[in-house]
C-alpha cells in the first residue's frame, strides 16, 4: 500500500511520530506534507486538503494520513473534493470501525487537541487497528453486504455531485494551487508523474 503523510503547519511537529507509528506495517510511505525541520511554504489545512485530494484522485497513493490541531479542519477541507472518503480518527476503535465499515482512503488525526501524555502510543494503536484487517470487511460482519452497498452509493453520489478533478483545479483560487506546488515534496510528485491538470501554474507545473 502507498501511504502519504500530509501534515499541515499546526501538526508539523508530529510528523516524525506519524512516520514512526507507520514503520512496522511495511507500507511505501510518501512524506508529502510539512515536517519539523523542513522549510518551504506554510501549509494550512486548506492546502493539505488539496494536496491530499490531488494525490488520491491522480492515483499517486492508496491512503492519505492527514490531520491538524483538532482534525476537523482537514477532514472538512479534503471532503470538498471527489473520490475522497475521510474519517476523523481519535482512537483505535475509530480506526477499526472506519476501516471495516467505511473502507475509506483518508484519515484525519487530531494532532494537538487531546494528544497529551502517551499520544505516540495512541497513534501506534490507531494504525494497528486501521491496518489490522482488509478494509471493508464489515462490522458487525453480518452487515457487510449492506455496508458495501452504501459505500458504492456514496461513490455514485460523489461522481454525480462533483466536476472532474482537472476542472476543479482550473476553477480553484490560484493561491491554493500555487502554494501547494511551491511545497517541494508535492511539486516533485507533480513533475515526476506529469499531471497535465497542473499545466499553466508556473514553477513546478508540468
Amino acid at each position: 500500500m502507498r501511504v502519504a503523510i500530509v501534515s499541515e503547519v499546526s501538526a508539523k511537529e508530529k510528523n516524525a511520530a506519524i512516520l514512526e507509528a507507520l514503520e512496522p506495517f511495511g507500507h511505501e510511505v510518501i512524506n508529502a506534507g510539512m515536517t519539523a525541520q523542513g522549510g518551504g511554504p506554510e501549509l494550512t489545512y486548506i492546502h493539505t486538503g488539496f494536496i491530499a485530494a490531488s494525490l488520491l484522485n491522480l492515483g499517486a497513493v492508496d491512503l492519505v494520513v492527514g490531520g491538524c490541531g483538532t482534525g476537523q479542519g482537514f477532514v472538512n477541507s479534503v471532503m470538498q473534493y471527489p473520490g475522497v472518503v475521510c474519517g476523523l480518527i481519535l482512537d483505535p476503535l475509530d480506526a477499526f470501525l472506519f476501516s471495516q465499515i467505511n473502507a475509506g482512503n483518508c484519515v484525519s488525526l487530531a494532532l494537538n487537541k487531546g494528544y497529551g501524555w502517551a499520544g505516540e502510543t495512541n497513534l501506534a494503536y490507531v494504525f494497528e487497528k486501521l491496518f489490522e484487517r482488509e478494509p471493508g470487511g464489515g462490522f458487525p460482519p453480518h452487515r457487510s453486504g449492506s455496508q458495501a452497498q452504501s459505500r458504492e452509493r456514496l461513490r455514485a453520489v460523489s461522481r454525480a455531485t462533483h466536476r472532474s478533478f482537472g476542472e476543479i483545479v482550473a476553477a480553484l483560487d490560484p493561491e491554493i494551487v500555487l502554494t501547494s506546488l511551491s511545497h517541494a515534496p508535492f511539486r516533485a510528485l507533480v513533475s515526476e508523474r506529469g499531471w497535465r491538470c497542473f499545466e499553466g501554474f508556473g514553477e513546478g507545473a508540468v
